[in-house]
């Protein structure tokens, strides 16, 4: 499984990830709406974490109605079953998980890899698991 991984020694916090990633999953510019977070320590400057999926699967372990499958590349939530109980954005290991108060289903990264396609830093990046 190929997962994504972060450089944050590279990121210099322009947030260019959070907003596509928002933009290829919902078509909307709504930093909110992301599946990664780039978290800045201040009030040093330049120095960022990058919340993202590792693919672990606590989040699967945790649902009570079996909504979050592995499909090989990346851990997916199914919508029709997903209850919204949020067990699985609270185990989040990377606290990468959310949710938003326009959808019942947490928001997560699919490993999409728009972001590693897109990062101008090249922060994020592919690894083989």
């Amino acid at each position: 499984m190929r997962v994504i991984t972060t450089k944050p020694e590279r990121c210099s916090g322009c947030k260019a990830c959070q907003a596509l990633c928002a933009l290829t999953q919902f078509g909307e510019n709504n930093l909110k709406k992301s599946a990664l977070k780039i978290i800045g320590h201040f009030p040093d400057p330049g120095t960022y974490d990058i919340n993202i999926c590792n693919q672990c699967g606590a989040c699967a372990t945790i649902c009570p109605v079996q909504a979050i499958s592995d499909n090989g590349d990346a851990y997916l939530i199914d919508a029709t079953a997903c209850i919204g109980c949020g067990l699985c954005v609270s185990t989040c290991p990377t606290r990468s998980m959310v949710q938003h108060a326009s959808t019942v289903v947490p928001i997560k990264c699919v490993s999409c890899g728009a972001c590693v396609e897109y990062c101008p830093r090249r922060a994020l990046v592919w690894q083989e698991g």
